[in-house]
């Protein structure tokens, strides 16, 4: 029971797949338990009747007794196995989904995220992860074992008279029916309803990552309409789902419920043709009262399952992404890094187009270009932050596709434009570079970038919070300690993307100073847009619309009178510019 395409449809691991077949095995134990129970009642009630109408003595008290006592302590037992199975095991496969789920993003290529933004992917391991909890507890168990057991029960009734099976059980079929073919229905509403929410998220997403534009530009009242307009939207969308489910929801408990008219009337039917006696139509009247129950829950839950195949298809998407995986080990032969005829697009936009250089090891290559020229995709590119539509990569004489990115990354240190720092110390954000640095190593990293300046002004010193992303310090300060973090890590490549941007003219030279010292005799490969920081490059490559258009040393390229020797001479006029 339960293929792999089950497992697929509703997202479920391994273990929650074994969780489902206890869930539903207790279900019908559970649920043969209870229909005994009514039988012991029709043997009492049976027993009774005998009495007033053939004046039979009544039956000895002690054994009704004792089947009672017996049925209240295995529906006890059996209803907690039933818990355990649905609710306490599937608490354990939510948080085993989350931890999946974290595992593929975090071994995804960096490209993916680019196609999916940061309120989509909360969205899934959140809210979809709670949407599928509540089917896999609710009612997959319940749902399935209600199969199996009424399955088992119809068997008898039709044992017993199938004309008054027939009647009882009719019903079901079609309710299910009903439900099952209004499902695509049901998951086109969930579809929008989905991209509603999302737009929701997305809308105060951006609202607060903006909110000081939006207050410099005086549009507060022009972004809270456009949101609650998304607002309103989403309700609207919610509703009229409910609605149309809700309706062929109750349909379904409407339809399924007359099985207890029509044996009413098939019942007293055949007692007044005199084919069967009224005891038999009371024992079908009992089992009618619990025959419906093991599909209350997953009745009304049912529609949600079908819902669900959307939340299923958003977390299936992740496990379907390929991984940049490979290797383990990473031994190459030196670090010089090799671009071999690299191509890479984004979203069929040719990005690179056979790109060819080497940056050597103990070298400082510098990459420069027009805006857009694919400076920074070569560094991500580099590092299999990404990876390559075409052509090869080597480090050391080893293809970088072949190695697994965390052991590949072991020799890589990166200071990037684009700052990332946690919520957290001072000291410990520099420590991400090397964990187990001991605290004098991380100052040690700290001054050489120039970091203890700011840092004894802080009220607690390096044992300071920064706030998200460092929000507590200036663009400058960030970066000091992103560089902090790279020299702390001194690994013998060091990617570098404009690291001295946001710095003033004293500490740029500072900083300078220190990356001179700490890079000597590593494979350097340098992002620049201004030229003045590169020109003791001892190699620059320059990039213009995907390709390399010219490479050498600074002094070569002024001579040629390129691409190089114009953005210099360009930049020498702007920075002569002056107000007035």
């Amino acid at each position: 029971m339960f293929s792999k395409n089950f497992q697929r449809k509703y997202a479920l691991t391994d273990q929650g797949i074994r969780n489902t077949r206890k869930g539903a095995f207790w279900t019908v134990i559970v649920n043969l338990i209870v229909m005994g129970g009514m039988g012991i009642l029709y043997q009492m009630t049976t027993a009774f009747m005998d009495t007033l109408t053939d004046g039979q003595p009544l039956p000895a008290a002690l054994p009704f007794i004792g089947l009672a006592v017996l049925f209240v302590l295995l529906s006890f037992v059996t209803h907690l196995q039933q818990y355990q199975a649905t609710y306490g095991l599937v608490y354990n496969e939510v948080k085993a989904t989350r931890l999946s789920l974290a595992e593929r993003l975090r071994k995804l290529p960096l490209g993916y995220f680019g196609k999916r933004d940061l309120a989509d992917l909360t969205e899934t391991l959140m809210g979809d992860v709670n949407r599928m909890e509540h089917v896999w507890s609710h009612v997959l168990g319940y749902l399935y074992g209600a199969y199996i057991s009424t399955t088992v029960i119809a068997v008898c009734l039709f044992v017993y008279d199938w004309r008054l099976a027939i009647a009882c059980l009719w019903g079901v079929p079609v309710a299910f029916g009903l439900l099952f073919g209004t499902r695509k229905l049901s998951a086109r509403s969930s579809e929008r309803t989905k991209k509603a929410a999302l737009r929701v998220s997305d809308g105060i997403q951006e609202a607060l990552e903006n909110v000081r534009e939006i207050r410099a530009t005086n549009q507060e009242d022009r972004y809270l309409d456009g949101l609650y307009q998304k607002i309103d939207a989403h309700e609207r969308v919610t509703i009229q789902g409910e609605l149309g489910t809700g309706i062929f929801v109750n349909a379904a408990s409407v339809i399924m419920r007359l099985g207890v008219a029509t044996t009413i009337l098939v019942g007293a039917n055949l007692i007044l043709s005199g084919q069967i006696d009224f005891m038999l139509l009371f024992l079908f009247l009992l089992v009618i009262t619990r025959v419906y129950a093991p599909f209350d829950q997953s009745l009304a839950l049912i529609a949600e399952m079908f819902i669900s195949q959307v939340s299923a298809d958003r977390m299936n998407e992740i496990y379907d992404t390929p991984v940049a995986d490979g290797a383990d080990h990473f031994a190459p032969k030196g670090h010089d890094i090799v671009f071999d005829h690299v191509s890479f697009a984004y979203d069929k936009e040719t990005v690179l187009d056979r790109v060819s250089f080497t940056a050597r090891e103990g070298e400082v290559t510098a990459l420069v270009g027009p805006s857009g020229s694919g400076k920074s995709t070569c560094a991500r590119l580099a590092a299999r932050l990404w990876d390559a539509t075409g052509g090869t990569i080597r480090v050391g004489g080893v293809d970088i596709s072949t190695v697994d990115p965390e052991a590949l990354l072991a020799d890589y240190s990166m200071v990037f434009q684009d700052v990332v720092l946690f919520d957290d110390t001072v000291m410990e954000n520099i420590r991400l570079g090397r964990r187990g640095a001991t605290d004098e190593e991380v100052r040690a990293a700290a001054r050489a970038a120039n970091c203890d300046e700011f840092v004894h002004r802080l009220p607690n010193g390096y044992d300071t919070p920064i706030g998200e992303n460092g929000a507590r310090l200036s663009g400058g300060e960030r970066q000091r300690i992103s560089i902090a973090r790279a020299l702390l890590k001194d690994a013998p490549i060091v990617l570098l993307d404009e690291a001295t941007a946001s710095l003033d003219v004293e500490n740029e030279t500072k900083v300078q100073g220190a990356l001179s010292r700490l890079l000597t005799g590593k494979t350097v490969l340098v992002i620049a847009h201004r030229m003045r920081t590169v020109a003791a490059a001892d190699k620059i490559v320059v990039l213009a619309e995907g390709r390399v258009a010219e490479e050498g040393s600074p002094a070569d390229l002024m001579k040629k009178g390129g691409l190089y020797r114009r953005m210099v001479e360009l930049q020498s006029q702007s920075e002569s510019w002056k107000l007035g």
